[in-house]
């Protein structure tokens, strides 16, 4: 049987006696090590490995372990990876500063080793369950993200990252989204969080955002759909008698996409959005996209 891959947790020290010794209790306990003695040398190592947890120091020169912690969750890549602070600092202002930095718990030093085991396996447990949650909505083809109060992404389903990317036609469309979302929320009281949030793109509506209310402190979740999405679909469905599936392939053909963008935004698999495009060029009496394309845009435009 192969042997199941080691949960690699990344160590931010300044400290070499502390570095040896949670290193050696951590790789006794089954885990990967990797080891950084600065911030600078963690946000470094993150950009090429994505760690399982984080051991933060607190108190390093330089740049300490809160202003680190918050350079690391603003990387999308490590966004959701525990981080458990370590400290000498036990006074509840510096235990709250780790938690509002991004930290999902603190441990003060001397490092008690039992604990820290006990600590490491409940964060590993929690963020797999969080990661389950997110593979399970994006495989049920919900188009989800999760935002902090000043509009922050903190967590998104693949899926609806892939639609925000097409829709605004930029890798940065959720920087756009974020955006506009932080400006919605400072300008809605929480009681009157409703309705939709429209985002226009090369003066165009490209996504709505629908509120769907709040998951947590500080943490609310938005539904995206593609603008005007439905009424397209029932415009191209009717008139060509298309199924719902064709008239959603067709009506991405009609913007441009090609068949692998249409596929991640469908959630479908290249062969059957084939599968579809054959059926759509028997309806619509064409031979290729180009045609199809173009009648489809001949539609929608006298809508």
């Amino acid at each position: 049987m192969a042997e199941l891959p080691r949960d690699i947790v990344l160590l931010v020290d300044d400290s070499p006696e502390a570095l040896g010794f949670l290193t050696d209790a951590l790789e006794q306990s089954g885990y990967s090590v990797l080891i950084a003695t600065s911030g600078s040398a963690a946000l470094n190592i993150v950009e090429r490995i994505t760690p399982d947890l984080i051991l933060l120091d607190a108190v390093m020169p330089s740049m300490d372990g809160f202003e680190t912690c918050r350079r690391l969750k603003a990387n999308a890549a490590v966004a959701q990876v525990p981080v458990i602070f370590m400290t000498g600092l036990t006074e509840t202002e510096h235990v709250v500063h780790a938690l509002e930095s991004g930290g999902v718990d603190y441990l003060s030093k001397p490092i008690n080793i039992d604990e820290l085991r006990a600590r490491i396996r409940v964060h590993l447990s929690n963020a797999r369950s969080a990661q389950s949650a997110r593979v399970a909505l994006d495989a049920a083809g919900r188009h989800l993200l999760a935002v902090k109060g000043n509009g922050a992404i903190h967590w998104s389903t693949p899926q609806a990252t892939r639609l925000v990317n097409a829709a605004i036609g930029s890798d940065d469309g959720m920087e756009v989204v974020s955006r506009t979302i932080g400006n919605w929320m400072k300008e809605r009281a929480a009681a009157a969080r409703d309705g939709l949030i429209s985002i226009a793109h090369a003066g165009q509506g490209a996504l709505q955002l629908a509120f769907l209310g709040a998951i947590g402190p500080e943490e609310y979740l938005f539904r995206l759909t593609a603008a005007n999405k439905r009424n397209d679909d029932e415009v191209l469905r009717q008139h060509f008698a298309l199924t719902q599936r064709e008239s959603e392939v067709l009506m991405w053909i009609a913007k441009g996409k090609a068949n692998r963008d249409i596929g991640e935004i469908l959630g479908l698999s290249a062969r059957t959005v084939n599968k579809h495009l054959e059926q759509i060029y028997v309806k619509l009496g064409v031979e290729n996209r180009a045609s199809a394309a173009v009648k489809a845009a001949h539609v929608l435009h006298e809508m």
